[in-house]
């Protein structure tokens, strides 16, 4: 029972948070951090002590991940590695031993619990039937991705993320500012910081900017810097940014 004379000291709540993937496709630590620091040398402050996890999907059943190694490498690179997703049971072991704990994705029960399973090296139960799937309600007339509305310039150091939407600058990004979403990105000024749409991995999503001269650009974890823009990228111009494939086009508006 809690003493009545101490005055709370904290609160514990349930949050959702947008993590960037680090998806290994090499489990060589000695691989992945060179390659990993030449492409940060070329975004300074981009993933500065921002939090990522590392994912394990696309490894071999069999890859075997100096997890320990990886981690002191990352934190090198001032980059902070939190857990991991994906991988096989022995993999997530390892990452365990080494701090770094199985994430789940929100909302995905049987998954959290398949995992839960495989740590403990049991089977998971199985559903006896799986219940009928409920009708789908129609969406309203007009209904539609909405969208975050930023009337003010994003200053240098702010971070702004529109979660499951659209966002709409109607100013402009300045340098080392950062604008993120789930959704598409219209800036109606100038683009000069880091701009990441798609951020939950839509690869439908698109950047619009009327001065287009970003130091960064992403959509669905896919991201160009400033030098890999090329001497004939549409700098200073109206720009669209999609994806076509695992490419990165750059097209002007209008």
């Amino acid at each position: 029972m809690a003493n009545p004379t101490l005055p709370d000291s904290f609160r514990l709540r349930a949050g959702n948070f947008s993590l960037l993937v680090l998806r290994l496709l090499d489990p060589r630590p000695d691989q992945v951090l060179p390659a990993l620091g030449d492409q940060f040398r070329r975004a300074p402050g981009f993933l500065r002590f921002a939090p990522v996890v590392i994912g394990l999907a696309d490894l071999p059943a069999d890859a075997m991940v100096d997890f320990r190694a990886m981690v002191e490498g990352l934190r090198g690179l001032e980059i902070a590695p939190v857990g991991t997703i994906g991988g096989t049971p022995t993999q997530r072991q390892a990452a365990l031993a080494a701090g770094l704990p199985p994430m789940r994705s929100a909302g995905n029960a049987r998954e959290s619990e398949a995992e839960d399973a495989a740590l403990a090296g049991v089977a998971p139960a199985q559903p006896s039937a799986p219940p009928p799937p409920a009708a789908a309600s129609p969406q309203p007339a007009g209904s539609g991705r909405i969208a975050m509305l930023v009337q003010d310039p994003v200053r240098s150091g702010q971070r702004i993320y529109a979660q499951g939407c659209d966002l709409i600058v109607t100013a402009t990004v300045n340098a080392g500012a950062e604008v993120i979403a789930d959704g598409n990105i219209h800036v109606y000024g100038a683009l000069r910081g880091r701009a990441v749409a798609g951020a939950k991995d839509d690869a439908t999503a698109r950047i619009f900017a009327l001065n287009f001269d970003p130091e960064l650009v992403a959509i669905a974890g896919l991201y160009a810097v400033r030098e890999e823009l090329g001497a004939g990228a549409p700098v200073g111009r109206a720009v669209q940014v999609r994806l076509d494939g695992e490419q990165m086009r750059f097209e002007p508006l209008g």
